[in-house]
């Protein structure tokens, strides 16, 4: 009788304004009043409950578990005491989980399901590095709302994406999951993708909560390693790492994730400055925080914390709202609350988070508004998703280098072999990050070159992939020193007019836990590429990567380049018809490509020293390798295209003083003979500050279609966000100076004006 009257007066709470559900899922003021009504009727052992996110721990349409960790978890679900599970997917799954926590708990609060959706969910994308290569904000938008529709459709609701961290070293292999290494892109990517899968309505069937992560500095671990340790001064914080978090929250993102790493000293998971200082309180953030997988028991490794109870106290102390799979919450906070070692306005604050992303779901409304099994038959693996996927693919491929005009193929009449480890391969494309995704289901290059049948085209793979992880070896059966098809693929290489070599990682060789400290192509595959150079040079080299390589020699030698990443579902069909020129390449590189890995970290956007550069080439002491260039092998902004464009006629209007803006023009010409895309970049350059600026910066970007012999004019506006920076405190600041600008197809190939900027 006790629980039917609870019940029926929480219905009361819920259910008021259901009349109007409407005005009910958009009013922030009827949202906290349902929320306040609901923290009143709740245990403190419920509301830490709703803190306590759990992985998928049993088979949910088999029978209960029946003992150990399961079960545990199992009463814990029909206590109330779980707020989100993770790794639950598929309608008839995700109902049943949502039946426990809706109709079998005390309260009856729904949960969330999480799902990591990088880059698509059955249907694959490009990884998010591809995608960033595109600087498309409309395609890539478009992209995670594929990506939200597909997985909504599967009954998730929150994605662990995007991944907003800026990086410099490609040792790191979550750099497949980011934007790259600039924080102005990195912004507007990280823009992009909040508003791609979260819509204009978060109550929508077909849109699902967002989460930027990593919070912060994650991309920064040394050496490239994962997990490491991160130490970063103030200004790099600032005006590098913080810019896309920030575009994130002000987006409307729901959640943020904080990060594995330490930043000056203390565990992200445990910082009080990062989650209540700057988000929370100066970023006015108001979703939820959720801690990464175990990070906060981890900060016992750490040696941040002296045991579990310990993590738990500084993880809820300093504004971490839901504990991934550390168990730590469930066990101790109740507890810690009740010792009054963390304040129980902590936590009603963080429940308050957690449930107004419910409200906002529409999960009070309709716990199983994601649990359509028609839906869910008639979106997975739709033609809409392959045709979404197939149009960023083609927008994610960089034309690294085209000596020769080899690119594009002839549609008839040659003689064409295709020779790679990763040439027939159809799981590898898929990429890392692909949980649901099945193997086997990308388009291969080898079955997008078929599909043009005017030439003659033979296939040799000439080698297998050496993984570096002893597990993947063994699961793929590879030898890793087998030479044995060599032969073969040299037969071909002789009687072919044009040779196709696809090489590069495995889709598992980047992602997390995946750090390398050699860039180079993996294996036989470089001993491969210089044996069938010897026989034929008309080499087309494609890569499929997550992450720059050091590819010197393929730069010195074979004359085209094509960087295609891992590409996903629909890669050989959008390799090939670059290829074959039925689409003009525009992608630019998001990271600058090393020479070495010596280099690392590189990036475009470096400081200057008191010794930069000395035109003397008999003196020593300056800023240098002896060894290697300074510069990378390909910078960010490289990308060619099968056409040429010029740029003339740069000026600068400099009505700051009136209304507060720098304007800026430049003619942009295609001088070449096809209709072609290009994306013109706009850097700046402080050159005198109170805190040292960089080189250059971009600020401002335009995504152009010229035909043959068209001129257009481009306008870009440098207003005070573009032209000021965050001092060392995190106050963003405006100083008056001399001003270089830069307007090229690449961070290193532009042309520039100056102005000065009396503030």
């Amino acid at each position: 009788m006790k629980k039917t009257i609870i019940t029926l007066a929480f219905c009361v709470v819920l259910f008021s304004c259901n009349e109007n559900k409407t005005e009910f899922s958009s009013n922030e003021n009827l949202i906290d009043q349902k929320i306040d009504s609901l923290l009143k009727i709740m245990t403190l052992e419920e509301k830490v409950g709703q803190m306590n996110q759990y992985n998928g721990f049993w088979d949910v349409t088999g029978p209960k578990p029946d003992g150990g960790d399961a079960a545990k978890k199992y009463e814990h679900l029909k206590k109330g005491w779980v707020g989100s599970m993770l790794n639950v997917t598929g309608v008839k799954n995700v109902r049943a989980v949502q039946k426990i926590a809706v109709e079998e708990s005390r309260l009856g609060i729904p949960l969330i399901i999480g799902f990591d959706v990088i880059h698509g969910y059955k249907t694959l994308s490009p990884i998010p590095l591809a995608e960033a290569a595109s600087w498309d904000l409309e395609a890539i938008q478009k992209s995670a709302e594929m990506a939200a529709e597909e997985a909504s459709a599967a009954g998730i609701n929150w994605t662990f994406a995007p991944m907003i961290d800026i990086s410099r070293d490609a040792r790191w292999g979550r750099v497949m999951e980011g934007a790259g290494e600039d924080p102005f892109l990195g912004s507007k990517i990280a823009e992009a993708r909040v508003n791609g899968f979260q819509g204009k309505d978060l109550n929508a069937h077909n849109t699902i909560a967002a989460c930027a992560k990593h919070f912060a500095g994650y991309g920064f671990s040394e050496s490239g390693r994962d997990y490491n340790t991160v130490d970063v001064g103030t200004s790099t914080l600032f005006n590098t790492i913080f810019p896309p978090f920030k575009a994130a929250s002000e987006a409307g993102v729901s959640t943020f994730m904080n990060s594995f790493n330490e930043l000056n000293g203390i565990p992200a998971t445990g910082n009080t400055y990062l989650q209540r200082d700057i988000l929370k309180e100066q970023w006015k953030f108001d979703g939820f925080v959720v801690s990464d997988w175990g990070s906060i028991i981890e900060m016992k490794a750490h040696g941040f914390a002296k045991d579990k109870k310990h993590a738990t106290e500084l993880a809820a102390n300093a504004g971490s709202d839901m504990d991934m799979e550390s168990y730590a919450y469930v066990e101790e906070l109740a507890n810690l609350v009740k010792e009054g070692k963390v304040k129980e306005e902590f936590i009603d604050d963080s429940v308050r988070r957690i449930l107004k992303v419910k409200y906002e779901l529409g999960l009070f409304d309709d716990p199983y508004k994601y649990c359509d099994e028609a839906r869910e038959k008639d979106v997975l693996g739709s033609e809409k998703m392959h045709n979404a996927s197939l149009d960023m693919a083609k927008k994610s491929i960089v034309l690294l280098k085209n000596e020769g005009n080899l690119l594009p193929l002839s549609k008839k009449g040659q003689k064409i072999a295709l020779i790679g480890p990763l040439a027939a391969d159809k799981t590898s494309p898929l990429g890392s990050w692909r949980l649901a995704a099945d193997d086997n289901t990308a388009v291969s290059v080898l079955e997008g070159l078929e599909k043009y049948d005017g030439n003659n085209l033979t296939y040799a793979k000439g080698t297998d992939l050496t993984l570096e992880q002893p597990e993947f070896i063994k699961e793929l059966k590879i030898n890793t020193a087998d030479k044995s098809e060599f032969g073969k693929a040299i037969t071909v290489a002789k009687n072919a007019d044009v040779v196709i070599m696809v090489l590069g990682e495995h889709g598992f060789q980047s992602g997390e836990a995946r750090s390398r400290a050699v860039l180079d192509l993996p294996g036989l595959q470089q001993e491969l590429l210089e044996a069938i150079f010897k026989v034929n040079k008309n080499i087309v080299l494609v890569l499929n990567n997550g992450r720059p390589l050091t590819i010197n020699w393929a730069d010195k030698n074979i004359p085209a380049i094509v960087e295609a990443w891992h590409l996903g579902t629909q890669s050989g069909n959008a390799i090939a018809q670059v290829l074959y020129g039925d689409y003009n390449p525009s992608g630019k590189l998001p990271m600058s490509f090393p020479r070495s890995v010596g280099q690392i970290p590189i990036y475009y956007n470096y400081k200057n020293t008191g010794r930069p550069v000395l035109t003397d080439p008999g003196i020593v002491f300056w800023s240098h390798y002896s060894d290697v260039e300074n510069t990378p092998l390909y910078p960010f902004g490289h990308g060619l295209s099968y056409t040429s464009f010029v740029y003339e006629n740069l000026n600068i209007t400099d009505t700051f003083k009136t209304n507060g803006t720098i304007s800026v023009s430049v003619k942009l010409t295609n001088t070449g003979k096809t209709k072609g895309k290009e994306v013109v970049q706009l850097y700046i350059q402080d050159k005198f500050a109170s805190i040292t600026r960089p080189v250059k910066e971009l600020k401002g970007f335009q995504m152009v279609e010229l035909n043959p012999n068209e001129t257009k004019e481009l306008k870009f506006s440098l207003t005070k966000k573009e032209l000021g920076f965050y001092n060392n405190t995190g106050d963003f600041i405006i100083e008056s100076g001399d001003f270089n600008v830069y307007i090229g197809g690449s961070s290193n190939t532009v042309i520039d004006a100056q102005f000065n900027l009396n503030n």
